[in-house]
């Protein structure tokens, strides 16, 4: 891996204060006790984990993900995994469908260069067509190589994915008649089910794509196909999954770092107590009776998810961040007794979305100690940024 340019590793010592802004920094000490906490769960739990890489985009962090237990990571496009497999990442699992040529023959070419190095690809499918167009890449790009697929189930998404039962059998049974393709299970992830706020919502939800995916199994393995896992799931339902009996892998990836839409959600008992481990540090640039203006806007963070919350205030002096638009935010007292923040005053800014607001950045900046004395200790590249095809 390149080193980082010197203006980035000049960074590395600072103190919070210090940074410019805006700047998208992890507190690594929260990080830490998330992947903690997920850990041992996936362990209490006898499930596999295989956190999406999505989120994060980095190398870096999908390989300490791995020291701590991961079996792996997902992706959703081919040129994330091509980005992970460039720093090491040596299990991946693309949970997308591919159908243009030209990617399905990077596919192929990166199934061979992984499958060299011991490690393996998967890529989900859910046509006939699409096994067919996977088949002929690999026949041409690489023919000595096989690949893992997994058959994708609609189990309330409504995106992605056949109908649970036969269709799903008719798929399993093509793959398994392809010698260059090995059929690796079924997959079945609810995307929607994540944010539901509330926790009953989220529990009903969950409790149709498990039976879904528990009859799409049972009638794979009756039909004389067995079907090695059952793969999804995600942070806002994970204890569902967990406890189904019928998922073995949880592809769960938010934790790492939670965001301002998660934070909404009504918390089930047994949910492991993830942290807010992601910040925009904002600074103060305008200042008048009725508002305050800081200068990140909309091209620092995601607002598909709602725009974010302004954390670390002390109490009494709760602010709102309103739509300041590309550049700007604009800040209100959230109450008559609320204080505007000052020119120049530091703030942390808590993004609506997580995994959009990472792909703005070239990098995170890893601060340890906290992020009222802490110190930069680490500068983690966002490689995939911006990997879309």
């Amino acid at each position: 891996m390149k080193p980082l340019p010197e203006t980035l590793e000049a960074r590395i010592g600072l103190r919070v204060n210090q940074l410019d802004t805006p700047a998208l920094v992890v507190d690594l000490d929260a990080m830490e006790r998330n992947i903690a906490r997920m850990a041992d769960f996936a362990r209490k739990h006898r499930v596999l984990w295989r956190p999406h890489a999505k989120m994060h985009k980095s190398a870096e962090i999908a390989l300490q993900l791995q020291r701590a237990g991961a079996v792996g990571a997902c992706v959703q496009k081919t040129a994330e995994a091509e980005a992970l497999a460039a720093g090491g990442v040596r299990d991946i699992t693309i949970t997308n469908q591919v159908i243009a040529h030209p990617k399905l023959l990077r596919v192929a070419r990166l199934a061979a260069r992984l499958q060299a190095q011991g490690g393996r690809l998967a890529l989900a499918v859910d046509s006939a067509e699409g096994i067919q167009r996977l088949a002929e890449a690999m026949a041409q790009a690489a023919p000595q190589a096989r690949i893992d697929v997994l058959v994708e189930i609609d189990v309330g998404q409504g995106r992605c994915g056949v109908p649970p039962g036969e269709p799903a059998l008719a798929l399993a049974q093509a793959v398994a008649r392809l010698t260059q393709l090995r059929f690796a299970g079924l997959h079945a992830y609810h995307g929607r089910a994540q944010h539901l706020h509330g926790a009953a919502e989220r529990r009903d939800a969950i409790a149709a794509a498990v039976q879904a995916a528990r009859h799409t199994r049972d009638l794979l393995t009756a039909a004389g196909l067995p079907v090695p896992l059952v793969t999804g799931s995600g942070t806002g339902t994970l204890v569902h999954e967990a406890a189904s009996g019928v998922y073995g892998e949880l592809q769960a990836g938010s934790f790492l770092f939670m965001d301002a839409d998660y934070a909404r959600n009504e918390r089930e008992p047994a949910q492991p107590a993830f942290e807010q481990a992601l910040f925009v540090k904002t600074q103060v640039i305008s200042a008048c009776d009725s508002h305050a203006v800081c200068d990140a806007g909309h091209k620092s963070h995601a607002i598909d998810s709602g725009l974010p919350t302004v954390a670390l205030l002390p109490p009494g002096r709760a602010l709102r961040y309103a739509n300041g638009g590309d550049e700007h935010g604009l800040l209100y007292a959230d109450s008559p007794q609320a204080r505007l923040p000052a020119l120049g005053q530091m703030l942390w800014l808590v993004p609506g979305h997580c995994d959009p607001t990472v792909n703005l950045h070239d990098f995170l900046i890893g601060v340890r100690g906290g992020l009222a004395a802490g110190a930069v200790e680490r500068i983690i590249r966002v490689d995939a940024r911006g990997a879309l095809t």
